[in-house]
């Protein structure tokens, strides 16, 4: 007997997020992605997620826009405290260490709800002094009174960002703040069905989304653009990757068979940012598709949230070695919405397995 895997098994019930792949479609606490991104900032999209999975809004812990800027300044007051975290080569390591430092406090509603706010502080602040200290340069304060969008970019940049650069970089982290069960989501779920404390189920979903096959595409992206360089480059381009073996960065998804509604969310966000990459990235985009197609008529293959995510994510000025830490800035905030919610069903995640070794 064939081992189907766990891919399709339903594990919860969730008010969070759906995706519908058929469809192309993404539903966040209520409103489609496209509904959302744009029109709501990351505060206002954090702040509906977590009330998905749960957070009472009378506990001691407020969830204003005044609380995530309290979180980043609170975040700077641990960085002297993270030891050699910002030295790692690699960005996920350095977020995963920094919140691994954070008090995980109670396991009740009041408890969660303080550590999740405390993760969402120090994201932005430890993966920001991080790109700084890999540059060669001091990591910057927070300013609590920005938004968690224009503190993360001016954190990076050691300059504020223009309001363009701001708005985009805002609907990208609304755009990925949750995505139904994936498999960083669902890490995180399993840890806390542990009644295990909530900074330790985030630790855990950092090395889920740390991993190539679910986190790490958005940087390759940028370098198959760069190394088409123009626009009618990219037929042959793509045809010898594919000849040579090589899968193309950014094109499929295991749960869409249609385009990724967040691919379409993202190219409107960064139109105005006058991205010289942007026209090569369509061009890309569209001979991959028709190439995908004739090769695999029965398998669909588009635009993932990855490739315009690099697109986006250069122009406003971040470097593609901050890409998938970028990702995992906004989906902190879903992580800890699932985690709320799996803690209130109570239940062990304890799924079987096959046998197929030698029996004695």
């Amino acid at each position: 007997m064939t081992n189907p895997g766990l891919e399709g098994v339903v594990v919860a019930d969730t008010q969070i997020s759906e995706v519908d792949g058929e469809r192309g479609r993404l539903v966040i606490a209520g409103a489609d992605v496209e509904q959302l991104a744009g029109a709501a900032t990351f505060e206002a999209t954090a702040r509906r997620v977590l009330a998905a999975g749960g957070a009472d809004p009378v506990v001691a812990t407020p969830i204003d826009n005044a609380a995530f800027g309290a979180a980043r300044a609170a975040a700077w007051e641990l960085l002297p405290r993270l030891g050699d975290a910002l030295d790692h080569a690699d960005a996920m390591d350095a977020l995963r260490t920094g919140l691994a430092h954070l008090r995980p406090g109670p396991t009740d509603a009041g408890g969660d709800l303080a550590a999740a706010m405390s993760a969402i502080g120090a994201a932005p602040v430890v993966v920001a002094a991080w790109s700084r200290r890999r540059a060669g340069q001091a990591p910057v304060a927070p300013d609590p009174a920005l938004g968690h969008a224009a503190d993360y970019l001016r954190m990076t940049l050691g300059r504020p960002g223009d309001a363009a650069s701001v708005r985009a970089l805002d609907a990208y982290l609304v755009t990925v703040i949750d995505h139904a069960m994936c498999a960083s989501t669902f890490t995180a779920r399993v840890i806390a069905s542990t009644a295990s404390d909530l900074i330790s189920a985030l630790v855990g979903a950092v090395g889920a989304l740390k991993g190539p096959l679910h986190g790490g595409a958005p940087g390759p992206v940028l370098d198959m653009l760069d190394a088409i360089g123009a626009p009618d480059r990219a037929e042959a381009w793509l045809l010898g990757e594919l000849a040579a073996g090589r899968r193309i960065m950014g094109m499929g998804h295991r749960v869409y068979r249609v385009r990724d509604p967040r691919a379409a969310v993202l190219e409107e966000a960064v139109r105005p940012l006058a991205s010289p990459r942007l026209e090569l990235a369509r061009a890309v985009e569209r001979a991959a598709a028709k190439i995908l197609h004739e090769r695999k008529p029965d398998r669909p293959l588009a635009a993932n949230v990855e490739f315009y995510t690099a697109v986006l994510l250069d122009a406003v000025g971040l470097p593609r070695e901050q890409f998938s830490a970028t990702f995992a800035v906004s989906r902190v905030a879903g992580w800890a919405a699932h985690v709320l919610e799996q803690r209130r069903t109570g239940r062990l995640i304890r799924p079987a397995s096959r046998y197929i070794g030698a029996m004695p």
